[in-house]
């Protein structure tokens, strides 16, 4: 027969339990909140299937669930593209979060490739002067967030790695000494001015496109660099703010004079415009800057619901400063953004009368490599009538765009939601490669960076 006593210790017993078994409860829904955002629902495996291929691609890519916020630009300026002059001091730096939050041994490699981006045949002897494989070092842990995190970074070239020849280059990263288990891979060019290229951005030609898109005419002048057979040893490559997926490629000469070489096309070197990319700004969540709608905090972390967006292909073009798809990342209330920043949910919602049927919408720019993938896939809400998504992106300032890509296409439309206008203003960089005879690899031999608004 229970006593007071014995009833009294019965009911603070099960009191302990239930505090250990909801407290365990909460630890686990945080920890594994962003392990959730990016697996697969019970009906789409997807995902896992998108990281779970570890075969190298040789493109900007992430094979890891736990690694985020990747990036690569010169060591000075966070906005710019991967580019090295050869002949300079110039440095490449990689930065990327483990969400893991513990230590691991990264490694990286740099592989020589083609202009079609394809392994070269050179080996790391002939493109390095140094280490083909080196450890990266420089590591520390996240400070102040609910997101725990450790943030890796390395520059280069270095003392222990530096670079000898131009062309296209993988930043290839691997773990624990195995270059098959692939973390990363980055695109970045190297390039020496063998050749000048004058250049400049205009309206199309074509009557029908000239509000809607831009052409770009240029002339390559080699003086006193020769080009024996300039429509099968050279390759042109324009690229419109960075992105490969509508890039313009194989362009051939017009006319041959002297030692200039002329393109100037219609329609082969005419790019869709589009339209100044949507944004948003997380450096702080302690208050709505202009295109928040709602932030909360909870176990789970940081919520951020935007502003429901609009479908723009209609509506008359309006200027004002972006970043060309870009992302910054900074933090308002810290000292170092890179470990200080923390990471937020992030909530797009597109309003859309009927579910697209031959194709999906995606939530698209430089924060995700200009991909199309599970992790940025809109997916349609019956109940509120459009497309939604949600992402989690680390603290910074945000350039986005909404993307059509239709089954079994390559290039991503911006048209169908964004709209396109002559006007808007575009980043172009025209890459001149030379597989020169008597040698075994294709050369940078210029590179040309030119804005629409300037026209040049």
């Amino acid at each position: 027969m229970l006593n007071k006593k014995n009833i009294f210790l019965a009911s603070l017993l099960l009191a302990f339990f239930a505090y250990n078994t909801v407290a365990f409860a909460q630890k686990k829904k945080q920890s594994s909140t962003w392990k959730a955002l990016i697996s697969p629902t019970p009906t789409d495996s997807s995902i896992d299937d998108y990281y779970g291929d570890n075969t190298i691609r040789y493109e900007d890519f992430v094979y890891k669930k736990y690694i985020k916020t990747v990036q690569l630009h010169d060591e000075t300026f966070e906005l710019s593209q991967p580019i090295l002059n050869l002949e300079s001091e110039e440095h490449l730096k990689l930065s990327f979060d483990d969400l893991e939050a513990d230590l691991k041994n990264y490694t990286y490699t740099l592989i020589h490739c083609n202009a079609n981006w394809e392994p070269s045949g050179l080996l790391p002897a002939e493109y390095i002067d140094g280490f083909a494989d080196n450890n990266i070092t420089d590591y520390r842990y996240s400070f102040n967030t609910l997101q725990k995190f450790t943030h890796y970074n390395v520059v280069f070239p270095n003392n222990s790695t530096r670079i000898t020849k131009s062309g296209n280059y993988i930043l290839k990263v691997y773990l624990d000494s195995n270059p098959e288990n692939i973390a990363i891979t980055s695109r970045f060019m190297v390039y020496q001015n063998k050749v000048t290229i004058e250049s400049r951005v205009l309206q199309a030609s074509i009557i029908e496109d000239r509000n809607y898109k831009q052409e770009l005419d240029f002339t390559i002048n080699h003086s006193g660099y020769p080009i024996s057979n300039p429509f099968g040893d050279l390759k042109i490559v324009i690229t419109q703010n960075g992105r490969w997926d509508n890039a313009k490629t194989n362009l051939k000469p017009v006319f041959v004079k002297d030692m200039e070489l002329v393109y100037d096309y219609d329609e082969e070197n005419v790019f869709t415009a589009g339209n100044e990319f949507r944004f948003f700004d997380i450096k702080s969540i302690r208050y709505h800057s202009e295109r928040i709608y709602n932030v909360k905090t909870d176990s789970a972390g940081n919520h951020v619901t935007l502003f429901t967006d609009e479908k723009r292909d209609f509506k008359r073009y309006s200027t004002y400063s972006d970043i060309n798809g870009k992302f910054l990342i900074e933090v308002q209330e810290g000292k170092n953004s890179e470990v200080e920043a923390d990471y937020c949910f992030v909530t797009f919602f597109l309003p859309y009368d009927a579910v697209l049927t031959d194709g999906n919408l995606y939530v698209f720019g430089v924060f995700n490599a200009w991909k199309c993938n599970q992790e940025n896939l809109m997916r349609y809400n019956a109940k509120r009538f459009g497309y939604e998504c949600t992402l989690y992106l680390k603290q910074g300032y945000y350039n986005y765009e909404y993307v059509f890509l239709k089954d079994g296409a390559t290039a991503a439309d911006e048209t169908l939601i964004e709209g396109t206008h002559y006007e808007t203003e575009n980043d172009y960089t025209i890459y001149v490669y030379h597989h020169k005879q008597g040698t075994f690899y294709d050369q940078l031999i210029g590179v040309k960076r030119l804005n629409s608004m300037r026209g040049y």
